[in-house]
């Protein structure tokens, strides 16, 4: 182990004997008492040197024996320590790749913060490059989604979608200008492999993906049309649900962004759920989605830039961290933005008994006692 004080978390002394690691509340740690001689010595925890050559170094300080020890468990208990060399045979491989790793310097830093465990943070972020995420949608806020996470260091990012770019498709970080009346896959995928921060691992060929294809890591529904976006046909996800392929659904419809819910099948509540909510709740609603499914007039809906790369990165970033091996707060809710007041507002979508999923059941198991009318 080469033990290194995250970096990404300023230090500072709060007395003579209390030490600060970081800045804001939600990351923030405070450690004493902390003599002056240990204070300099956490200097040389900079990922440089093995533990055996930072007890020579405390040693030359004057500093008793077993101190490095301890002082290294103690650090890495409180989760400021990571290793410099740690990150497993994945994380030697990308280290190989300094102009790879350089671009996602600043990701590897918010790892950090958010894990524990020396070497995390790398194994972490290599571990990106082996998923797969397909975004079916390339308009503003899909193709922006696809671009993001590819330079977030996702190693496969596939966008579906039909027709040519159109001038209102261009977005920055999406779409760019030369690529109107371009197919929208094309472009799409020229965007990704521009915003990719090195090739992703070479993989064996395969013949082309069906829509539910098990092998993808996470599927994102990004329609372009605002109608799916407010009421998403549950018939659309129906080969991700038989196939288990965790999806997570994001648009803008008429001034109102919306990245959610993240649907892990069978365990947390789908499209089929949210519609059966909506129906229970306004029996208008069935009568209301086929009229407004049935206009043909074309159109182009109110999609403000700024509120689609808003949901952008927030849709990317929930994603993100799904792929890094956490649930987000999208798991079983919608969280909604509004022009021009711009307040999010998380909206639960609760699994529904009547729907096929069967979220409902596993939600009854994790929540037993409580009366879902009540909800």
């Amino acid at each position: 182990m080469h033990p290194v004080v995250k970096p990404a978390l300023r230090r500072g002394w709060r007395d003579l004997n209390t030490v600060q690691f970081g800045m804001t509340p939600a990351h923030a740690l405070t450690v004493g008492p902390v003599d002056t001689a240990t204070g300099s010595f956490l200097d040389l925890l900079d990922g440089t040197r093995g533990v055996e050559l930072l007890r020579e170094e405390a040693r030359r300080m004057d500093l008793p024996d077993g101190h490095v020890d301890r002082l290294v468990r103690r650090l890495s208990r409180a989760g400021l320590l990571d290793d410099s060399r740690g990150g497993g045979p994945a994380g030697e491989a990308l280290r190989e790749k300094p102009e790879v790793l350089e671009r996602l310097r600043p990701d590897l830093a918010s790892l950090a913060l958010t894990t524990s465990e020396p070497g995390d943070p790398l194994r972490r972020l290599a571990a990106r490059r082996s998923t797969r995420v397909q975004v079916r949608g390339a308009g503003r806020v899909g193709a922006a989604v696809a671009a993001l996470l590819s330079g977030a260091g996702v190693g496969e990012v596939e966008v579906r979608d039909v027709g040519r770019v159109e001038p209102w498709d261009v977005t920055p970080g999406g779409l760019p200008a030369e690529a109107v009346g371009d197919r929208r896959e094309d472009a799409a995928r020229r965007a990704v492999r521009r915003a990719a921060p090195g090739r992703s691992p070479r993989r064996a060929a395969r013949s082309p993906l069906d829509e539910g294809d098990p092998g993808f890591s996470l599927v994102i529904l990004a329609p372009r049309d605002d109608v799916a976006v407010h009421a998403p046909d549950p018939a659309a996800a129906e080969t991700l649900l038989s196939s288990g392929t965790p999806h997570l659904y994001a648009g803008v419809v008429e001034g109102t962004g919306v990245a959610g819910p993240l649907v892990l099948p069978g365990e947390t509540s789908c499209a089929g759920c949210l519609q059966q909510d909506r129906v229970d709740r306004d029996p208008a609603w069935p009568r209301l989605v086929a009229q407004w499914r049935s206009g043909r007039q074309r159109r182009v809906g109110a999609c403000d830039l700024t509120l689609a790369t808003t949901v952008a990165g927030l849709t990317a970033a929930h994603a993100l961290a799904f792929l890094d091996g956490r649930v987000p707060s999208t798991a079983g809710a919608r969280w909604e933005v509004s022009l021009p007041g711009l307040n999010w507002h998380a909206r639960p979508v609760w699994p529904h008994p009547d729907c096929p999923c069967g979220a409902a059941g596993r939600d009854q198991e994790n929540r037993p006692g409580e009366d879902p009318e009540k909800r």
